[in-house]
């Protein structure tokens, strides 16, 4: 009941804006035909009404967000962020909530290179004193949203805080939202006085350094490794479905939205994100439109469309990240398994538990090698292994996808699965494993031709064909 209060008196707060907006709007029609400075006073008395008008709209947006956590109040420096230059606090915090990177460590910080520039922001990566690689968020005060609401409000610091309002909703939610696959927030600093430079912006947040997420690389990988995108990034929707805010659903959700960091996905943009499931009266409103098709969802009991922004965000992670990284070359004991999600996320027939543990299911599966138990373990009669020794003088074949460039090295569960592999390579005549592990603890092995002699290596194990001649140390 309350949270029914409080959507009707912020949808009438709205609603007064859009009125005051088109009040202005028809002034401005006709204000040619009005004479006298009054005219032109009354114009700029209801343009200066609106700008509050939207100021306390955004203000009123971000409350939520920070009392929505187990009935806490907000920081002092979440209570600065509400407010600007347009009422009696002003926004003067310099200090840094997580005690890691406040604004002192701006003071010695070299911007390296612009990663983005958006309508609102600007992302740099840039190094710390001690060398350690961050990303740096900033309003971007020459982007076209402040060019825009200078020259209609003419009010330098409320615009400021207006435009701003994007980075310090991403600033509370990453401080609200700590998952693994959501990017880290290093610190944060607000409006430095005096400062040079970098330091100088009067908003700074402090993100962990991640690599922007290539899809094209990703395309060329191993299986394993895209999995493994997908996997976190189900794992991710999974905590925002039933985050400390709520179901969060994610308006912008495009792979540039994503970084990785050691190999592991991270959400690095939630400016876009939204605890808010649609209002509805009826199942019409709740159409969930797409693209390439549309889903109707029920409008439930509460007024609100069920599960609407769980299901926004399942499918979108089938159309930019699923269809293109999941079903190719998936181990073939597999394949069915990653058909089903495939079907199930293409159809949005299963939620987000359903979609977990079948990610769950199979990662189980691969890591314990129970999908092979096709293959026998005879197979490994056919070779002669040695233990302690390397090779060397390697004549070296190609196969894709390879963790190697220049040779044949694919992961595998342990040496039957390799001598599987081996034999199904026309190219092939041994494999040595080595002890080197993927992330999900399988080893990787190196597929030869040929190679000239063995040399001692306490941490390698050559296997080698008994139908040909094995070399000596």
């Amino acid at each position: 009941m309350v949270g029914s209060l409080r959507a009707a008196a912020l949808l009438a707060f709205v609603v007064l804006c859009a009125l005051m907006l088109l009040l202005i709007s028809s002034v401005q029609q006709f204000g040619a035909k009005l004479s006298g400075a009054a005219a032109a006073g009354d114009e700029e008395e209801l343009l200066r009404d609106a700008f509050l008008c939207q100021l306390k709209e955004r203000r009123r947006e971000l409350i939520p967000l920070l009392h929505q956590e187990a009935g806490n109040e907000p920081s002092g420096v979440e209570s600065r962020l509400l407010v600007g230059s347009t009422s009696e606090v002003t926004l003067g915090s310099t200090e840094a909530h997580l005690d890691e990177v406040g604004c002192e460590a701006l003071v010695d910080m070299q911007a390296l290179e612009v990663l983005g520039s958006g309508y609102t922001k600007l992302v740099f990566k840039a190094s710390l004193a001690g060398g350690q690689s961050v990303a740096l968020k900033l309003v971007n005060e020459q982007g076209v949203d402040m060019k825009r609401c200078l020259e209609e409000f003419k009010d330098p610091e409320g615009c400021w805080e207006l435009v701003s309002y994007k980075l310090k909703k991403e600033m509370i939610l990453l401080r609200k939202l700590q998952h693994p696959n959501i990017i880290k927030l290093k610190g944060h600093c607000a409006r430095v006085q005096g400062g040079r430079g970098v330091e100088a912006g009067r908003l700074a947040v402090i993100l962990e350094w991640g690599d922007p997420l290539q899809m094209i690389q990703l395309l060329q990988s191993p299986w394993e490794d895209r999995f493994r995108v997908c996997l976190d990034l189900v794992r991710l929707l999974h905590f925002l479905s039933r985050s400390p805010l709520g179901s969060i659903g994610l308006l912008d959700f495009q792979p540039q939205q994503f970084v990785t960091v050691s190999g592991e996905l991270k959400l690095t943009d939630l400016d876009d994100g939204s605890p808010k499931e649609t209002v509805c009266q009826t199942d019409a409103d709740c159409t969930l439109q797409f693209p390439q098709r549309n889903f109707s969802l029920p409008c439930s009991a509460q007024g609100l469309c069920e599960r609407r922004n769980e299901k926004r965000n399942i499918y979108n992670a089938y159309r930019y990240f699923f269809t293109y990284l999941l079903p190719h070359q998936a181990p073939p004991r597999l394949t069915h398994l990653v058909d089903h999600i495939m079907n199930t996320t293409g159809e949005l027939t299963a939620d987000v538990n359903q979609t977990l543990e079948a990610f769950e299911h199979i990662l189980h599966l691969y890591k314990s090698g129970l999908h092979l138990d096709n293959i026998p373990p005879s197979i490994l009669r056919d070779y002669t292994v040695m233990r302690g020794v390397g090779t060397s003088g390697n004549v070296d074949y190609r196969c894709w996808p390879s963790y190697s460039q220049h040779g044949c090295v694919l992961s595998v569960h342990g040496a039957k699965e390799a001598a599987h592999v081996c034999n199904s390579h026309s190219q092939c005549s041994s494999f040595t494993l080595t002890g080197q592990k993927t992330w999900t603890g399988r080893l990787l092995a190196s597929f030869k031709r040929s190679f000239s002699h063995l040399v001692p290596d306490e941490t390698s194990e050559v296997y080698v064909k008994k139908s040909l001649e094995t070399p000596s140390l």
